[in-house]
Parts: structure tokens; C-alpha cells; sequence
């Protein structure tokens, strides 16, 4: 079975996190992509959506799923997204596809998070994958030195400009032992707008799709 085919497979075991005739979260990314064609599967059963992404709402909205602004909406019963690494207790890098800041409002407005994802995204220690962090265009190079110090190794993603305008330097060589903490170090540097890190409010259920079909992870408890 390919990436692609376990992908699917979580994006479809996800459907019954849907809650009916409510507004959703969706997220973005590969695997959310197969979540959208599930869900316009059965879009008679909700009111729409929130998007994190310009890419997420329009492939809803050519699938025929309203996207409400999320100041419109005081409800969000779940939020359904992907992640590039979780560890066991689902702390979660995100923003690969550089849209981590709309993820992490929308995770955090939100009552419940269910993360999809292939098997090989569940790890014991994040940090394989490169950690992104949104930036202020005028701040990159003051922050890329303060990464620095943190131990990473910031690299700029060139020719690529978030949805909020912004650019992400992406942070490779670290080895996230204490998540959290490194959450809120970055997170309080000014200039970044937000880091790929969601641990403080993390994943409340992960799926996995694998060769087998799809598996649920609950967090691990410390």
C-alpha cells in the first residue's frame, strides 16, 4: 500500500469524528486534501466549514462545502487536521505546508482535535522534521540567530509567502526533548508570529493510516 493509499484510509476513518448539521475545522495538506473528498461526500449532513488555508477553502467551495469566516462561527465541535511529526502524547510539529498560524487558531477554538496522518508521522522524539516557524518579514534574520542559540538550524523558505503574508524559516537539527517549553520559548521571541509546535494545545486523538486500515492513538499519560 502507498503513502497516499494510508493517507486516505485515515482521512475516511475520520468521517465519524463529523459532527452533523455543526461547522468544522479543516486543516490542510495531503492528507486533509482526502479528508475534503470525504466530506463532500457528505456535505448534506453539515452547515460547512472553517478553513485554515486560501488552498483548503477552495477546494471546498468547488466542492460545493460553504467555508464561514471564523469570526462568523462560535461553535467548532471538531477540528480535523494533519500533522508531519506526533509523538505519543500527540504533540504535533506542523506547517509544512505553511499554514501552521490559521491551524493553530483553529485547533485552539475548537472543542476537540483529530489529527490524520500516515503511519510513518508517529515518532518518539520530534524534530526529525524540520520545524517551521511564521515570521515578521523584517524580524527573519534577528530570529534565524536566536534559533540559533535554541541549537536549530533555521533555513529560510525561499520564494514562499504565507497566507498572512509572512515568511517561515524552517529549523532543522533539533531534537525536541521538552516540546512545550520550546513551544513557548519560541513563541515569545518577538517577530514570530507563531512556531509549528502544537503542544499546549496538542492532538486529542490521532489517526494512523496503515497497510492493515486505520488505527486510533489516544496520548500516552506521563
Amino acid at each position: 500500500m502507498t503513502q497516499d493509499e494510508m493517507k486516505r484510509k485515515a482521512a475516511e476513518a475520520a468521517a465519524e469524528y463529523v459532527v452533523t448539521d455543526a461547522i468544522i475545522g479543516v486543516g490542510t495538506g495531503s492528507t486533509v486534501n482526502h479528508f475534503i473528498d470525504v466530506l463532500a461526500d457528505m456535505k448534506g449532513r453539515i452547515e460547512g466549514a472553517v478553513s485554515s488555508s486560501e488552498a483548503s477553502t477552495k477546494l471546498m467551495e468547488e466542492r460545493g462545502i460553504k467555508v464561514y469566516d471564523l469570526n462568523e462561527v462560535n461553535d467548532i465541535p471538531v477540528y480535523i487536521d494533519g500533522a508531519d511529526e506526533s509523538d505519543h502524547y500527540l504533540n504535533l510539529i506542523k506547517g509544512g505546508g505553511g499554514a501552521l498560524t490559521r491551524e493553530k487558531i483553529i485547533a485552539g477554538a475548537s472543542d476537540k482535535f483529530v489529527c490524520i496522518a500516515d503511519e510513518s508521522k508517529l515518532v518518539d522524539v520530534l524534530g526529525a522534521f524540520p520545524l517551521p516557524v511564521e515570521v515578521i518579514p523584517m524580524a527573519r534574520s534577528y530570529i534565524a540567530r536566536e534559533l540559533v542559540k535554541l541549537g536549530g538550524r533555521p533555513v529560510w523558505r525561499e520564494n514562499f509567502i504565507t497566507d498572512n503574508g509572512n515568511v517561515i524559516l524552517d529549523v532543522h537539527d533539533l531534537q525536541i526533548l521538552e516540546p512545550v517549553k520550546m513551544e513557548n520559548e519560541i513563541n515569545k521571541l518577538a517577530g514570530v508570529v507563531t512556531v509549528g509546535l502544537f503542544c499546549n494545545r496538542p492532538a486529542d486523538v490521532l489517526i494512523l493510516g496503515a497497510p492493515e486500515g486505520a488505527r486510533t492513538v489516544m496520548p500516552k499519560t506521563a
